[in-house]
Order: structure tokens, then C-alpha cells, then sequence
């Protein structure tokens, strides 16, 4: 069957209701994660052969801009409020059931990728991998799973969502940017050093909720076009504002050496991006859906879609996949060498097409994690449990805590 024909096959498949527009928005936000990974993380060959992170923004911080577009986590969680509210109306039995059926698709992915990790630690050492190398990847494969985490506090908060949209509308995501922005007046502003550092672990929940709970909103109808104009042009503003008068960081993403970061916790300028990307997504949803009629581009989008926790989870493995093996020649411009020069970006960018076509023969066979797990009774039982014992035994190496 030739591409043309399969993309008119999915196209033809795709039920008339589907939000082809939504769809598209996830779609974009997925591949902006390891588009961004794959471009904004680098390595060092230390004098033993052994991998270390790190990053060309700590030499090349005028490329922090880059950050702005490739930090889309506001789209996926956006888009994810909406989908969840629309599943959270459809559901057919209580909320408990439900809940616990998107738990289950969360956890899958994640329990198959620390598993076979865990599995594969002690042959990767065995074959002469330094320990520091296997640390350095562990890092990188458990840094995107925080996500999962989060994902899966604010899908569990839905509920609550649903009554806060259906009283307030889109102003119901109002107290949680106000929350973060008087979290990072007590941590940033003149009275920061006497205020604890673990307080900014209380931007986390509202941080990451905020673009959901205006997905949420979206989902209900009670974010309207205007709703979406004020959420763009303020947002914008406010990121400028942020930027230029208050001089946040630049990076969206965090860069080795600096003090302060935006990401972890989530900073007020994450929540200003992800507003502006918001109301950018709302005002162009008709747009977009339009344009994803045509069956060429809607094919890509399903596929992605349908392996979105495969490459969430996968995309950071890919990349290894090509630069441990590039540790034992030496310097590997763009793999193994200090991400500190034009050469290496360059270099990089030639590599990336690499790590996508490792990252679809791995997607292959790890998609399976993603489907139901077929063993029953104590079979399933054994395995998940054996699933489970490996997965932490991944955390404590990943985390150094053995």
C-alpha cells in the first residue's frame, strides 16, 4: 500500500466528529519535546570515555528564544484539559472508573521504559559502559517523566475543573496564575532571602494546571474567541514585562550553571507563555482544522498521536542510542563533543534526523507498551508486579540513591 493510499485509508477511517484541530495541537506539542531535547541537550567526554549533560544555551544564550518555541508544554496541557473534559462527559460508568483507565494508559509507558532500563544497566556495564555514562542516560530517560507525574495529578483533578469552568469559565484559571506570581514575589522579590528555597515547590501543581484548566474551560464552551484574545495579548505582555523590566531568565528549559530556572518549578513566565499559546490555539482551532482535512497532513498527526507516550518516553533513548556507542571513537562532532560551538549546533542539527528514524525502529517494538497488557489473572499479576520492582530499582540508580 503506498503513503497516498494509507493516508486516505486513516483519513477516510477518521470519524466526522473528531476534533481534527485538537489533535493537531497535541501533535505539535509532542514532537516540539523532543525537538527540543534532542536540540538543546548536549554531552562532554570526560577523560575516561565517560557522557556528561550539558547544554549549548550556558555559551549560546542568545538562542534562548528557541527555547520559547519549543517550550509547548501550555499546548499539551491545553489540549489535554479539553480532550479530558469531553472523555470525563462520555464516560460511561462512575469517575472513579474512569480515572483509573487513564491512570492505567499513563502508567504503562512509563513502567515499560524504567523496566527495560533497568534490564538493560547491568549488560550495557557489563559491555564496558562507564557507570557515569549509564547515570548521565538514566537522568535523561527519567527528566521527561516528571511529566507524567504531574499529568496525571491534574487529569485526576478534572473533576474539579469541570465545576470551577462551569462557575467562573475561563476566568476559573485566574487564581492559579495569581498563586504562582505570588509565589515568585516571595521567592524573587526583596525579601528572597529570607524565604526558604523549597517554597517554589508550590508553583508546581498550580503552574502545570493553569493551561488545563483553561482547556478544561475550552472544553465546556465557556472560553470564548474574546476570552482568547485577552489571554494572547496579555500573555504576551506580561511575558515581555517579565523579561525586560523584572529580567527573568530567558531559557525556558533550565541551563547547567545558572541559579534560576523557569521550568522546575514552573515559573510566572512559563504560565505567560503557555497563556499566549492558549489563546493562540483557541483563535486559530477553525484554522487548523480546516487545513488538517487534507489527508496527507492528517495521517502524520494520527500516527503521532497514537504513539504520543512512546515518544515521550522513547525520544531521550534514541538519542543515546547514537551517542554511547559515539563515546568509544572519541569526539564525535555534534555527539560527544562540548556543545559550545556554531560547529557543534550544526553538527547536531545533521545528527537529529538520525535520532528520528532511531526513535521510529524503537517506537516499533516499545509501542506495545502503550496497548493493554494481555496476561490475566496471576500471570498479569506477576508481571506487573516484576514491571514494578524493576522501575524502581531504575529510580534509585536514576535518582543516585544507591
Amino acid at each position: 500500500m503506498n503513503v497516498r493510499r494509507l493516508a486516505s485509508r486513516i483519513d477516510a477511517d477518521t470519524p466526522a466528529h473528531r476534533d481534527r484541530a485538537v489533535d493537531g495541537l497535541r501533535a505539535l506539542a509532542l514532537l516540539a519535546v523532543p525537538a527540543g531535547h534532542w536540540l538543546l541537550g548536549g554531552f562532554t567526554l570526560d577523560t575516561g570515555g565517560a557522557l556528561h549533560n550539558a547544554s549549548p544555551l550556558s555559551t549560546f544564550a542568545v538562542f534562548s528564544p528557541v527555547s520559547w518555541v519549543l517550550q509547548m508544554l501550555g499546548v499539551f496541557f491545553l489540549v489535554g484539559g479539553y480532550a479530558s473534559v469531553l472523555s470525563y462527559h462520555r464516560r460511561p460508568s462512575t469517575t472513579g472508573a474512569w480515572l483509573r483507565g487513564r491512570m492505567v494508559r499513563l502508567g504503562r509507558p512509563v513502567l515499560g521504559v524504567t523496566a527495560v532500563w533497568a534490564l538493560m544497566i547491568p549488560v550495557l556495564y557489563a559491555a564496558g559502559v562507564p557507570e557515569d555514562t549509564l547515570r548521565t542516560g538514566a537522568k535523561l530517560v527519567i527528566q521527561p517523566l516528571w511529566f507524567v507525574g504531574v499529568y496525571a495529578v491534574v487529569t485526576a483533578l478534572t473533576p474539579y475543573c469541570v465545576r470551577a469552568a462551569g462557575r467562573l469559565g475561563g476566568w476559573a484559571a485566574a487564581p492559579l496564575i495569581g498563586t504562582v506570581a505570588a509565589v515568585d514575589l516571595l521567592r524573587y522579590g526583596p525579601y528572597a532571602d529570607a524565604v526558604p528555597s523549597w517554597l517554589g515547590v508550590l508553583n508546581i501543581l498550580p503552574g502545570w494546571l493553569f493551561a488545563y484548566q483553561l482547556g478544561v474551560s475550552w472544553g465546556q464552551g465557556r472560553l470564548t474567541r474574546r476570552g482568547a484574545g485577552l489571554l494572547l495579548v496579555g500573555g504576551a505582555a506580561l511575558f515581555a514585562a517579565l523579561l525586560l523590566v523584572l529580567h527573568y531568565p530567558a531559557s525556558m528549559v533550565g541551563v547547567p550553571g545558572e541559579a534560576r530556572t523557569n521550568s522546575h518549578p514552573p515559573s510566572l513566565l512559563v504560565l505567560a507563555l503557555a497563556s499566549a499559546q492558549s489563546g493562540a490555539a483557541v483563535l486559530l482551532h477553525g484554522r487548523i482544522g480546516r487545513a488538517l482535512r487534507r489527508p496527507a497532513l492528517w495521517a502524520p498527526v494520527v500516527v503521532i498521536n497514537l504513539s504520543a507516550m512512546t515518544i515521550l518516553c522513547w525520544h531521550q533513548t534514541a538519542m543515546l542510542t547514537a551517542a554511547v556507542p559515539a563515546s568509544f571513537a572519541g569526539a564525535v562532532p555534534g555527539l560527544t563533543t562540548s556543545p559550545d560551538s556554531v560547529g557543534w549546533i550544526l553538527a547536531r542539527l545533521a545528527w537529529m534526523p538520525l535520532f528520528a528514524v532511531l526513535l521510529v525502529v524503537i517506537a516499533r517494538y516499545a509501542r506495545r507498551f502503550e496497548a493493554p497488557w494481555e496476561a490475566r489473572g496471576g500471570a498479569g499479576a506477576a508481571r506487573r508486579a516484576a514491571a514494578g520492582l524493576l522501575a524502581a530499582g531504575f529510580a534509585v540508580f536514576a535518582l543516585r540513591l544507591a
